[in-house]
């Protein structure tokens, strides 16, 4: 695995001036399996390690589904795998408290709702003391096969709010999944609630095996030009975290189908200038310090974009 390393010293930003945070950025590997799960954990244990012992490191996240890995064989089979909050806490939160270290670490979730089962497209934050922070359910779905696999967060009551903070090292963070990022207003709603930092999980294709055959089509990487648009329009440190590489769904043994993906995690600053970005095709973790103190502010005679808002004209946005 290689590292990389943007940071000021070998000590982690004091409390309440910043967090420093690893984006590992895994090989695709197995999906879509009890198998899966279980290498997944012991590969998020031994990363998260790592980031701790050897860079000091408050947070540290993984791609989208993570723990099954975003690739299923059938819907039937990913739903069988969902694992409730309750057995996700169970999982992950010794790992964070063992190794003092925040984990972000997204999952596909089951919840019972007025006995009726819906499945998530979810994400865990559990602090460095194995206490949970927020569990997040996609909002936004991507494309047919998302549609039909997950429930949209947050449409029924008791879910409570969908887009909140909460603190890392003192350092408010808020989390998007995937094809969110490509929403300006999710983003604009976690800082106007004070988030310093998204972190965005991510399982973006280049292609896909689809009953036999390589897709043409691309899943469009919004790495080097979305992400750091979404920085500096809030002036604000956005994380975006991928898998690299194929992964790849197995029956009786045999790969049935497969997904290459695009890689490319990247760190942005508040100005939208990258801090840190991962190649195509290669497993890496990145490394760096989110500290508001080392920006000023990005136009000058304070200028601002959150500031100098008018929401009252803004009604049209939500009209259908």
């Amino acid at each position: 695995m290689y590292i990389q390393t943007r940071v000021k010293s070998g000590d982690a930003p004091a409390k309440s001036t910043g967090v420093r945070v690893a984006i590992y950025q895994p090989n695709g590997g197995l999906c879509g399996s009890v198998e899966a799960i279980e290498k997944s954990l012991d590969l998020l244990k031994e990363k998260a390690k790592i980031a701790k012992e050897s860079y000091d490191a408050q947070l540290i996240s993984v791609p989208e589904l993570f723990l099954s890995g975003y690739a299923f064989q059938s819907d039937e089979v990913a739903h069988s795998i969902c694992l409730s909050l309750e057995d996700v806490m169970q999982k992950v939160a010794p790992i964070a408290s063992e190794i003092g270290i925040t984990v972000v670490c997204p999952y596909a979730q089951k919840e019972m709702h007025q006995d009726k089962e819906y499945y998530y497209d979810s994400i865990l934050v559990v602090d460095e003391n194995g206490e949970l922070l927020k569990n997040y359910k996609k909002t936004h779905l991507w494309g047919p096969d998302e549609n039909r696999l997950w429930s949209s967060g947050y449409t029924l009551e008791e879910e409570g709010e969908a887009f909140t903070v909460f603190s890392v090292n003192g350092f408010n963070v808020g989390v998007l999944n995937c094809y969110e990022a490509e929403f300006a207003e999710l983003s604009r709603i976690l800082v106007v609630r004070g988030a310093r930092l998204i972190v965005i999980p991510t399982a973006a294709d280049l292609r896909a095996v689809v009953e036999g055959v390589w897709t043409t089509q691309t899943y469009p990487d919004v790495s080097k030009n979305l992400i750091p648009a979404r920085s500096l329009e809030n002036n604000v440190f956005v994380a975006y975290n991928n898998f690299s590489g194929v992964g790849y769904t197995i029956e009786n043994t045999q790969r049935v189908d497969r997904v290459e993906y695009l890689g490319n995690s990247i760190v942005a600053d508040p100005h939208g200038k990258i801090m840190s970005e991962a190649r195509h095709n290669e497993e890496v973790m990145l490394i760096v310090d989110c500290v508001d103190e080392e920006y000023e502010p990005t136009h000058p005679c304070g200028t601002n974009y959150i500031k100098d808002r008018r929401p009252s004209l803004y009604g049209h946005l939500i009209k259908d």
